[in-house]
């Protein structure tokens, strides 16, 4: 009997394997609270700021991708829109203020998500070949990386794109001959990481994040040429992707 070929896992990072949302909802929660308290003479709300927040962000996102810059940027031009709608005059300090509180959700601790060390421990242990594909800045994404000790699962298999699109996908399965048929994409991300991979023909699998961001909610429209599965945790993928090899051998 044929020994089954190991699998191509190709992981998501932020909201896949550990915690990245969150720690934005912290800070917009402290945005929030500054923004109410330099505008107290004005009828603004708490859901009126991140509304604006969040349309402003996301526009940010499409042009220039997962930058380090965007988010801080989104917190000065919400402060900006508010000030030219009310006609409260800006302040370089107050600005400079938002820059920083902005830049600082990027030294927060990094928190594995539950589950990640003995998911990837199992699938490791499987001989499945295991793969990091995350959107962001090279140098900050390997900081994270190396922060919860992710080289040990993955070594120098990872890939760093700045736009995760259905493109950006689609160049790492071609330049790397990946065999689509036993290819996986993993995450939360129905954007970034369930589309591109429905439209690439590889198998995928979302893991709803724990809290989730709305630029990463949209609707699949696409038909699904391998297995497509919806999985409540990481710890449910080793054993759905046993699952997949068993019923492909049968």
């Amino acid at each position: 009997m044929n020994q089954p070929k190991p699998q191509i896992i190709l992981f998501d990072l932020d909201d896949t394997l550990i915690h990245c949302n969150k720690y934005f909802d912290i800070i917009l929660e402290q945005f929030s609270d500054l923004l109410r308290t330099w505008f107290a003479a004005y009828p603004l709300t708490d859901e009126t700021i991140k509304m604006k927040q969040l349309e402003i962000d996301i526009a940010g996102v499409h042009i220039h991708g997962f930058s380090t810059d965007h988010f801080p940027a989104s917190l000065v031009d919400t402060y900006r829109y508010f000030s030219d709608l009310y006609g409260r005059a800006t302040s370089v300090m107050e600005e400079e203020e938002l820059l920083q509180l902005g830049k600082s959700v990027y030294e927060l601790q990094v928190e594995p998500y539950p589950g990640m060390e003995a998911t990837l421990e199992r699938l490791k242990a499987a001989g499945h070949q295991l793969y990091l594909y995350t959107g962001g800045i090279v140098t900050h994404q390997q900081k994270k990386i190396h922060a919860v000790q992710l080289d040990r699962f993955f070594g120098d298999r990872v890939f760093v794109r700045q736009h995760k699109t259905a493109e950006a996908l689609e160049e790492i399965l071609q330049q790397n001959g990946f065999d689509r048929s036993r290819t996986w994409m993993i995450g939360n991300s129905i954007r970034t990481d369930i589309v591109p991979a429905l439209r690439a023909g590889i198998n995928c699998i979302h893991i709803p994040a724990i809290t989730e961001w709305e630029y990463n909610i949209v609707e699949i429209n696409e038909t699904p040429k391998g297995l497509f599965l919806e999985l409540p945790n990481l710890e449910s993928v080793p054993d759905a992707i046993a699952r997949s090899i068993e019923s492909a051998a049968s």
